[in-house]
């Protein structure tokens, strides 16, 4: 391991050395410190002015993410993306009740991450959609819709059948590939650090760090967040589709989850 390196890693063991309020764990990353430096020969002061120069530690912040105009069209299944994605990259988020913009809190990278995933996702949700709905194979299902009639001076309500329509079909489509795009993340950041963890010489020090980032998310969320009420958007008010969810879970599970070059400019708008 280069000299450079060497200093880096044992100026990250002093670190969390200095910062954990646990005696027992302060004193396991010190002496893990002290024996690396030993054996390369190593100041520890050397090191810990080599970690305060190259390493400004991260902070959690908050961002606004616009979603898109108040009123338009398909904000609800927009923000529901952004949220699954969000849930799966310790992000934590507050949306207005017009769903077209999002307060999300989390560290800068995770929310670029974040950001650079919706701007992907968003354009394959809406291609996908736009084909399924051009297929037309909503249409030959139905769903049942409350019916309101006035009979005298008494208004009745009645379940009647009726043909699935285009923006029924669309927003199951895209809840349902919204979730499942939640899923595929949830199922990839649980394999990660499961991997992270079981390296025998870091599995400590990475348990540690994943418990301490969680921890002063939560408290600076907390601390920030002034949110009110709960948000009904994910949900599907105006009707249900069967079919339109299938597909929309098909197409989920073949999506990309990395950025590809066609999608480097992607916007992260709804469209007008």
């Amino acid at each position: 391991m280069s000299s450079d390196k060497m200093l880096t890693r044992i100026g990250g063991l002093l670190r969390q050395a200095e910062s954990t309020d646990n005696p027992h764990e302060g004193e396991a990353f010190m002496a893990a410190a002290q024996r690396l430096a030993t054996a390369s020969s190593i100041d520890l002061a050397v090191a810990r002015a080599h970690a305060a120069g190259r390493e400004k530690r991260a902070t959690p912040t908050q961002r606004l993410i616009t979603i898109g105009e108040p009123g338009k069209k398909g904000l609800r299944t927009y923000a529901q993306l952004f949220l699954v994605i969000a849930a799966a990259n310790d992000v934590q988020c507050d949306i207005a009740q017009t769903s077209a913009v999002i307060y999300a809190y989390g560290f800068a990278g995770d929310i670029d991450v974040c950001e650079a995933l919706y701007a992907s996702l968003l354009i394959q949700m809406v291609r996908a959609s736009d084909g399924y709905i051009k297929s037309g194979e909503y249409r030959s299902e139905t769903t049942v819709r409350t019916q309101v009639e006035k009979r005298g001076r008494r208004r009745v309500a009645t379940r009647v059948r009726r043909p699935v329509a285009g923006v029924t079909a669309r927003l199951n489509f895209q809840l349902a590939y919204a979730a499942r795009i939640g899923q595929r993340l949830a199922d990839a950041k649980q394999e990660a650090e499961e991997q992270a963890v079981s390296v025998p010489e870091s599995s400590a020090e990475t348990a540690l760090v994943l418990r301490d980032k969680q921890l002063e998310l939560k408290d600076y969320y907390s601390e920030n967040s002034q949110a009110r009420g709960t948000w009904r958007g994910g949900r599907a008010s105006a009707g249900h589709s069967s079919s339109a969810r299938r597909a929309g879970d098909r197409a989920a599970r073949t999506a990309r989850l990395s950025n590809s070059p066609e999608l480097s400019t992607a916007r992260k708008q709804i469209p007008s």
